[in-house]
């Protein structure tokens, strides 16, 4: 079942729409569940609230899934290029975009000092790290990402889709080269051979630079003793079909 809720959302001073998944059986019985948090909530569930029409076929998936969690998506803001600023860590100027003045590192404050906590209140998780994650696709696959990175205290397990991390790559690998990571620490990466290709001539997508990135950030990864799992999606775009088809995939890396 999906429950919705609005939430306050201190750094911009607004509120967000949550949209919680929950086992069917939640009300009938007083199991307690580990629990996954979500950027762009309203993309994950239905088609009909999913931002271009297409969502993660989620709450399908996880109804026939054996292991039985938690879920709570995020929504984002909608107004102008707010989404980007909440969504990453570091302020950068990209065109078409213009400056923008970054508060991701504001939102995941808010995500464990306040949301985190009123999850673990309101519904039976498990709330240490080893039965928490994160992910994200796009902006929020860096959020994902950098989270496990600089809140790996809180987050054990880290979904990676098609990460935006051409942004700011070389301040992530720099906080990263400063981090203590715990070596139960899971990270799923992954980019769409399509969308790995677009606007390049090679037709290798290894030699691609989203492609070259998740790598180079895999290997640090490894390199402070995480474990990874990356997947380059054969035919795979930067929507929300492409990220439906990886449900399986990297739950299971991730739980399993």
């Amino acid at each position: 079942m999906i429950v919705t809720k609005d939430f306050p959302f201190t750094p911009a001073n607004s509120s967000r729409t949550l949209h919680i998944y929950l086992p069917d059986d939640y009300y009938q019985s007083q199991e307690a569940y580990p629990c996954m948090y979500y950027f762009d909530g309203q993309n994950l569930f239905f088609d009909y609230e999913a931002s271009f029409g297409t969502s993660w076929g989620l709450k399908d998936f996880l109804d026939v899934w054996p292991k039985k969690m938690i879920v709570v998506g995020i929504e984002c803001s909608h107004q102008g290029n707010q989404r980007l600023a909440e969504y990453s860590p570091y302020s950068f100027f990209e065109e078409p975009f213009g400056q923008i003045e970054a508060y991701g590192k504001e939102t995941l404050n808010w995500l464990v000092s306040e949301l985190k906590p009123y999850i673990d209140q309101k519904f039976r998780t498990y709330p240490f790290r080893e039965a928490t994650g994160i992910a994200g696709s796009s902006m929020g696959g860096l959020m994902a990402a950098y989270a496990g990175i600089t809140f790996n205290n809180y987050f054990s397990k880290m979904a990676c889709l098609s990460s935006a991390l051409s942004f700011n790559f070389e301040e992530l690998m720099t906080d990263l080269s400063k981090q203590e990571l715990n070596a139960d620490s899971r990270f799923y990466l992954s980019v769409g051979q399509l969308e790995a290709q677009a606007n390049q001539n090679q037709l290798d997508p290894f030699q691609t630079p989203a492609v070259k990135r998740n790598l180079s950030l895999e290997a640090a990864l490894q390199a402070k003793g995480a474990q990874t799992y990356f997947y380059l999606q054969e035919y795979g775009q930067h929507n929300e079909s492409s990220w439906q088809e990886q449900n399986q995939r990297y739950l299971e890396f991730l739980w399993f």
